[in-house]
């Protein structure tokens, strides 16, 4: 993919998004409601603040965000509780910062309140938030209905800009219709259902009860038509997304196999509409074609839900640092092993079925692309490392992967803190620098037996000998 110049700005309606989380055993004596009590409060930015957040997670860029700030002391929380890779540009704003505040019990949603009205408010855009604009290599535009998106300012740049870099525009059904020219927007299936239903019946598929699939089809290629957009990609929670360019037959994308909800309280899906835009927006700013940006998006999102909301960096990898507190937490063993894993083998499947048998979960520390080429030469890796990523995740043996720069893990070893690491037999623990490291933080090596013959140097040797004799 070729990466296109400037950051992606997101545009819309922020708010903060307030969980008070406690737990409840009992009833109160005057009214049949749960008593919550223990209550700890999470304060995050909600609505574009959390698409610029889950943008940042997913990005090592700066992001910028362009949204209403009003002038109370709630915008002061909003502002505290974006990270720092996120730029915030305000817009001027009326009214008092939107706050959702949601009880929770056990993981539970008991009610949900909401406060203030904040909105964009009327008047000519600001210079610093139009130079933001038109810096921007992408522009996720995440409409929650509050205005922003209805400004004829905001909306005349946008139109202008839709233009020569893509738009993404995550559409509500308070909101204005994205402007022409948008690359993609990306309506759930009920929103997709309700925009279309909206529409003169002409432009809706016909009179027989269509299909679940047929009719998220048919809507989508209706608001191609209406919305003047490049695509219209469906999301439709565990059955993944659709994707229509028009009247051409449309492209599904399923939730991968190994998005499998955690265990527990029923995974909770708020966010991961906007983790399916971000991620849509940052790779068409890096030069993808819709279609894979789409697949790319589903990919994350499923791993946001599946994995508690915990956006996932690279594809496919569960997040390292959750699944290592987890297993301590319940008193496991962690596992981590490391190697650059090109063209998995036998050798190394064997290797990792063994390492993950010494403890409760395994590590793979994986070496980038980057320091492949540095320990074996130019011509490697002969696989890149996100594909590496997903392979080794899709392993039973394997239950996190997490990438390193280094020439060798010792930084993240000691962020790790695994009780033990694990190498492949044909290396001596005393000339390995993992084993001091390993041994100064209270763990243990250990070295495992390869498989005779097995080596991805040995296979590149092998396939390269036969392709000259095929050639003679």
């Amino acid at each position: 993919m070729t990466r296109r110049g400037g950051p992606l700005v997101v545009v819309g309606d922020a708010f903060l998004d307030i969980d008070l989380d406690g737990t409840s055993e009992r009833l109160a004596p005057d009214a049949p409601v749960p008593v919550v009590q223990d209550v700890a409060e999470h304060v995050r930015a909600g609505g574009a603040g959390l698409a610029a957040t889950l943008a940042a997670d997913l990005e090592p860029g700066a992001i910028v965000l362009v949204a209403p700030v009003a002038g109370d002391e709630h915008a002061a929380r909003l502002r505290a509780a974006l990270p720092g890779l996120v730029r915030l540009v305000p817009l001027p704003a009326t009214g008092e910062t939107v706050r959702k505040v949601r009880v929770r019990s056990g993981g539970r949603p008991i009610v949900r309140i909401d406060h203030g009205d904040a909105r964009a408010a009327p008047g000519p855009v600001p210079g610093d938030v139009a130079a933001a604009l038109a810096s921007a290599g992408a522009i996720l535009v995440s409409d929650y209905g509050r205005g922003t998106t209805a400004h004829p300012g905001m909306r005349e740049l946008l139109g202008r800009l839709a233009r020569e870099i893509p738009v993404v525009w995550d559409p509500h059904p308070a909101g204005a219709p994205p402007v022409p020219g948008v690359r993609v927007a990306t309506p759930n299936q009920r929103e997709a259902r309700g925009f279309a239903a909206a529409l003169p019946a002409a432009a809706t598929a016909g009179e027989r009860a269509p299909g679940e699939l047929e009719r998220a089809a048919a809507d989508a290629a209706a608001l191609v038509a209406e919305w003047e957009t490049a695509g219209i990609a469906v999301t439709m929670a565990e059955r993944g997304a659709l994707l229509s360019v028009g009247e051409d037959v449309p492209r599904v994308v399923p939730v991968p196999p190994a998005a499998a909800p955690p265990t527990g309280a029923p995974p909770d899906p708020c966010g991961a509409g906007d983790c399916f835009a971000a991620t849509v927006a940052l790779a068409l700013r890096d030069g993808a074609l819709l279609g894979d940006a789409v697949a790319a998006g589903v990919e994350r999102a499923s791993a946001f839900v599946a994995t508690g909301c915990a956006t996932p960096r690279r594809p496919g990898a569960r997040d390292a640092w959750d699944v290592v507190r987890r297993t301590r937490e319940r008193g496991g063993t962690v596992v981590a092993t490391g190697g650059c894993f090109d063209l998995l083998h036998a050798g190394h499947v064997e290797l990792l079925r063994q390492a993950r048998a010494l403890g409760d979960c395994l590590v793979v520390c994986l070496n980038s692309d980057a320091s492949v080429r540095a320990l074996k030469g130019p011509g490697r890796p002969l696989v890149a490392q996100d594909d590496r990523v997903r392979v080794l995740a899709a392993l039973d043996s394997v239950d996190t992967v997490m990438v390193f720069e280094e020439e060798t893990p010792v930084r993240m070893i000691e962020r790790l803190r695994p009780d033990v690491w694990v190498k492949g037999g044909d290396y001596s623990a005393a000339e390995m620098p993992e084993t001091a490291v390993v041994r100064r933080l209270g763990g243990e090596t250990v070295l495992l037996p390869y498989l005779a013959g097995r080596s991805t140097t040995r296979i590149v040797e092998r396939a390269a000998v036969r392709t000259r004799e095929d050639a003679r």
